[in-house]
């Protein structure tokens, strides 16, 4: 039997387990997130910004899970935050939830956001246990990353999934699209009912990898049994000596202890947004894939979703149309078009996400490439394939290509940046070019 055999028979032991649970069991409603580290990775973009809050989609990151999480019937979020920048950055943002509470209709006790405290946590699975531990948490907790972000995964039929197999945890796994992709994630290899038999973190060899089947890091789990694993034996000794992170340490030690693991195969569009080159991909596929009610938008003209629903904005979507009809300013493909945002004639975009108040001058050309909120491109400018972030000034005639932006960067006018990485806070000189640098 091929891998697609293999993975389609999965996926078959998987659906004839739909929703045969008991009425009495409760739903599925409170999730935790780690939220750790400084995101290097994704440098320059998240050298003063938690990488949970760079923006997607024309809004922080982590607002974009938690939504999902909340259309999936979550109404108890914990964010796992560690350090200084992380923890300040999402509750100044998010608070205890109220706004996103109010946004999908629910009162303040219906959803509600907590933090772990400031309590040391050395890896993801630490911070899941200090947060079931602090707050006193029973039942089956659902766990993501604040990095990851997915689709067409219906989490009340995973949780379904994990109750009528009686699992201590159970870990959503998707096919590898390459062996590239096999080798910076875990891998299992399910045995009879779906029990994960085998876990390798991050195989650096073919043979090393016991499948195809990769960790997209997002897991149901007991709370009981999670913290019986960590109070004796395998997992006492990881909490000593601090090995506490899911895929490396915890669930190989599980799984070699007897807890019941399973594996739930899905065909399911996941996003790592751990690169700024994923970043950009999943970025893409959300633009292209998601509801417009999703991204906030109410205007739509051919492939154009503008948001905003006030005088202002109606009046600006209005004339943008009527530009663009005339021939003024050329939009192509899928485009993202913020609130209170200026776009002056002869522009032309093409599949991008321009976010709020972000100013856009006569001539510009933007290509591919996200321009974050209350930038300004000045007149003759040209950004292709790029991330440009927050608060960036491009002037006249600048040319930024296939390069990652920081914010609150000055770009000067008729500069070449190609290929490049500028670290937030630079100012690059007029007639400056830089080709494959990275100015830190």
């Amino acid at each position: 039997m091929n891998s697609s055999s293999k993975f389609n028979s999965l996926k078959r032991v998987v659906s004839t387990w739909r929703c045969n649970v008991l009425s009495s069991t409760a739903p599925l409603t409170v999730a935790i997130i780690p939220i750790g580290g400084v995101g290097a990775r994704l440098y320059p973009l998240t050298v003063d910004t938690s990488k949970s809050m760079i923006r997607f989609l024309n809004r922080p990151l982590l607002e974009f899970i938690l939504e999902t999480l909340i259309t999936s019937g979550i109404r108890e979020v914990y964010l796992g935050v560690s350090g200084y920048v992380n923890y300040v950055q999402v509750f100044e943002h998010f608070g205890s939830g109220e706004a996103l509470a109010h946004r999908f209709n629910l009162s303040g006790d219906q959803f509600r956001v907590r933090y772990m405290p400031n309590i040391l946590s050395r890896g993801n699975a630490e911070a899941v246990l200090v947060t079931l531990k602090y707050y006193n948490i029973k039942g089956d907790v659902l766990v993501t990353q604040c990095d990851t972000v997915f689709s067409n995964l219906d989490i009340s039929r995973v949780w379904y999934y994990y109750s009528v197999r009686n699992c201590d945890m159970l870990v959503v796994l998707k096919k590898a699209k390459s062996f590239d992709e096999i080798t910076r994630y875990g891998v299992a290899k399910l045995g009879e009912d779906n029990v994960v038999e085998y876990f390798v973190e991050k195989p650096r060899k073919p043979e090393e990898a016991p499948s195809d089947l990769i960790n997209t890091g997002i897991y149901v789990l007991s709370s009981l049994r999670f913290l019986e694993f960590f109070e004796s034996g395998a997992g006492a000794r990881l909490y000593r000596e601090g090995y506490v992170d899911f895929g490396r340490d915890v669930i190989p030690a599980m799984i070699r202890d007897g807890y019941r693991v399973c594996g739930y195969p899905e065909e399911l569009e996941w996003f790592d947004v751990g690169t700024p080159e994923a970043y950009l991909e999943a970025v893409f596929y959300f633009l292209k894939n998601t509801p417009p009610e999703r991204l906030g938008v109410d205007f739509l003209y051919e492939g154009v979703r503008a948001m905003g629903r006030r005088a202002l904005s109606r009046e600006f979507q209005r004339n943008l149309v009527e530009r663009m009809k005339s021939g003024l300013v050329t939009i192509k493909g899928d485009v993202l078009i913020g609130r209170h945002c200026s776009i002056g004639d002869h522009v032309e975009i093409s599949d991008s996400v321009i976010d709020h108040y972000t100013v856009i001058s006569e001539g510009v050309i933007v290509e591919r490439s996200i321009v974050m909120d209350r930038c300004h491109l000045g007149r003759g400018a040209r950004v292709v394939r790029s991330v440009v972030g927050r608060h960036v000034i491009i002037d006249e005639d600048a040319v930024v290509e296939d390069s990652i932006i920081g914010n609150n960067v000055y770009i000067g006018r008729g500069a070449v940046v190609k290929n490049t990485r500028i670290w937030p806070g630079r100012y690059i000189p007029p007639g400056t070019v830089l080709v494959g640098v990275t100015l830190s």
